[in-house]
């Protein structure tokens, strides 16, 4: 019966759905205050009803229900609960209810916290936001029901993809979700905005804090993901240019670019059209993002396999989103006329940098990422595009925007004296050249690229800093004053401040881990020794380990440092139950300076093992920084012009013909 349930949720939510992308719209049309109010009811009854649906599979998956045939595929009755709840995300059913939840969720926020924005911006926004729910509700009915019932009902479940059993990919995908779903919000502004034929400062405020909270959540459940792959795969790195990874990077850098560009909207009230074309590209990317992921034309790890009929729908949703947003730009864009007018050497000129390196690098990466597929189509053979290509091609643009992010909080608006915005920088831009000669003298390789990541680094970093001192008026008064200005300090400064000095953390990782990375692979016999970057590595031999949910080969490695024996590294290969498929379990130590990375491989003929040995320099300052950057994007949310929105006096210039409708 809780099949039952939640599949007439989901059939009830749609119906409200489609109410919800009519009734709003047709208010707004004709400034019809109770038609538009509706949207926000509509709204809210879809999130309930599809939580309804939501919470039924995950009983589902609790009570181990294995007459339903998405239980039955993915899960079994042994599985711990944890990756019970997970089960329900870990699929392709699944993780379509989650996405839809998570749109719903969005959609009914704009009605519960948008307060301050117009009323008839608001119900188109609304309205936009439930039409992307049919979409993807129909989609779920139509192609992938997660209630189907399988007869006769099996004993036990196949049980979930072992990969996947894993605390961090039982938490990547919300988080990713979050990140794709939450751009739906500032693709329905950019829409509402161009059915609306206006584009000014509020609308730039009111795009910013959504635009801020998908793009926090992208970024962490980016590095999630990254950090899963690092110690799950066993493959000694943390991003390989899977073009899977690259759908989610691409919504991510074209995201970044909003975020900035809608600074100007608000601020200088520039860059309107601009800004209404990268809100529309950035939900575009996540929804090839996700045509790519389910439409089976990948094979990858993170991919679902899925049949062509399933692929051919999200295309059409694809094909009528981006390309009916694109003809509404097209045809209402050049009505979006800029407002204030400024010199090139300005903080808008800098911005607009930002968003042009940003948004060709996504151009760069989707060309890599489509291209073999496009080869392949076509018959022309198969190639693969690796990281030669997009590190020949992405790198260079990112330099210039490194540069150009730590001097652009030193220039004023409309028009700045770059000789005097670079004069505040001295001492941070001679710190970074001698850091970076120092590892030109000192290293005899790759010693161009090290030096040039490690000086962007402390650039970012050291800018950062400077910036912030500079807003506190550090060291040029009493450190009472400095600190009643910190506390003064708005929280959008402080989270631009940690952002952008965890990017240079992150770089710093980054080019360390890529450039002085140390890698061992041979075959070993208990007693056997490996050095490795100054660690002396002894084999001890082979452990069988059983578990309810797999079986395990565990290595026992001893790592003695100077002598003394400062680890013992376990390193496993799984053999999950029931699908008999193996899985690698990294063992890696970590003082924050370096990883020490230990991968047991599949044995040989004469009694010794494939292992792998890593020393990643600075790695972790990867995971760190983007967790830094997370929170810098938190921090940012909380501050109090986010709260306060719009002026109310956007709401009351339609007061009147409200109270007549």
């Amino acid at each position: 019966m809780t099949a039952e349930i939640g599949h007439f949720a989901l059939i009830v939510a749609a119906v409200l759905s489609l109410g919800q992308s009519v009734l709003p719209l047709i208010g707004a049309s004709r400034r019809h205050g109770g038609l538009m109010a509706l949207g926000g009811t509509l709204a809210t009854g879809q999130f309930v009803f599809v939580l309804i649906a939501f919470g039924a599979l995950t009983w589902a998956y609790l009570v181990s229900d294995f007459s339903v045939a998405n239980v039955a595929q993915n899960s079994h009755s042994k599985k711990p609960s944890l990756y019970k709840i997970t089960g329900v995300w870990g699929n392709h059913e699944g993780s379509m209810v989650l996405w839809c939840l998570i749109l719903a969720l969005f959609g009914a926020s704009v009605a519960w916290f948008g307060s301050n924005v117009a009323p008839s911006l608001r119900a188109r926004v609304i309205g936009i936001q439930g039409m992307i729910g049919v979409g993807f509700l129909a989609f779920v009915l139509l192609t992938s029901n997660p209630f189907d019932r399988v007869n006769p009902v099996p004993l036990d479940g196949q049980g979930l993809n072992p990969i996947l059993q894993d605390p961090g990919l039982a938490f990547h995908p919300p988080l990713l979700y979050l990140g794709y779903v939450g751009f739906s919000v500032t693709f329905s502004f950019a829409i509402a905005a161009l059915l609306e034929g206006r584009v000014d400062a509020s609308w730039g405020r009111w795009v910013r804090p959504w635009a801020l909270a998908a793009w926090s959540f992208l970024t962490l459940g980016i590095a999630l993901g990254s950090w899963w792959a690092y110690y799950e795969l066993g493959w000694g790195g943390f991003w390989f240019w899977d073009p899977v990874e690259n759908a989610s990077f691409m919504p991510w850098l074209v995201g970044t670019a909003l975020l900035h560009s809608a600074v100007v909207v608000e601020r200088r009230d520039a860059l309107k059209s601009w800004s209404v074309l990268l809100a529309i590209l950035t939900f575009s990317l996540s929804l090839l993002g996700t045509f790519l992921v389910r439409s089976g034309v990948l094979t990858s790890v993170h991919t679902f396999a899925t049949d062509p009929e399933r692929g051919l729908f999200i295309l059409g949703i694809l094909i009528l989103t981006i390309g009916g947003a694109l003809a509404l730009y097209a045809w209402r864009a050049p009505i979006l006329k800029g407002g204030g007018l400024f010199r090139p050497i300005s903080r808008e000129g800098s911005l607009i940098l930002n968003n042009l390196m940003l948004t060709i690098a996504a151009l760069t990466v989707l060309f890599g990422t489509l291209y073999p597929l496009i080869i392949d189509g076509l018959g022309l053979g198969k190639i693969s595009v690796g990281p030669p290509y997009f590190n020949a091609t992405f790198i260079p643009l990112m330099v210039p925007m490194m540069i150009a992010m730590g001097i652009a909080p030193f220039l004023p608006w409309k028009r700045a004296d770059f000789g005097a915005a670079i004069s505040q920088l001295t001492f941070v831009g001679l710190v970074t050249i001698l850091v970076a000669a120092v590892i030109l003298y000192l290293e005899d390789r790759s010693s161009f690229l090290a030096a040039l990541g490690i000086g962007l680094a402390v650039w970012l970093v050291g800018a950062s800093l400077r910036e912030l001192a500079s807003r506190l008026n550090l060291f040029r008064g009493s450190l009472g004053a400095s600190l009643r200005r910190a506390a003064g300090l708005p929280r959008g400064a402080w989270g631009m401040t940690i952002s952008h000095a965890a990017a240079g953390m992150m770089v710093a990782g980054i080019t360390a881990s890529g450039v002085w990375q140390t890698e061992v692979v041979r075959y070993m016999k208990a007693g056997d020794r490996a050095d490795v970057a100054g660690y002396s590595i002894t084999f001890k031999g082979v452990h069988q380990l059983r578990s309810s949910n797999y079986l395990a080969r565990q290595g026992i490695f001893a790592v003695v440092q100077d002598g003394v024996n400062i680890a013992t590294l376990r390193p496993e290969k799984r053999i999950y139950l029931p699908q008999r498929m193996p899985t690698t379990e990294a063992a890696i130590r970590t003082n924050l300076l370096a990883d020490l990375y230990v991968v047991l491989g599949d044995p040989n003929n004469e009694g010794g093992y494939a292992v792998r040995l890593y020393h990643n320099p600075l790695v972790a300052w990867i995971w760190i920084g983007a967790i830094l950057m997370f929170l810098g994007g938190v921090v940012s949310l909380t501050d109090r012009r986010h709260r306060v929105g719009a002026p109310r006096r956007s709401t009351r210039s339609i007061a009147a013909p409200l109270a007549k409708a």
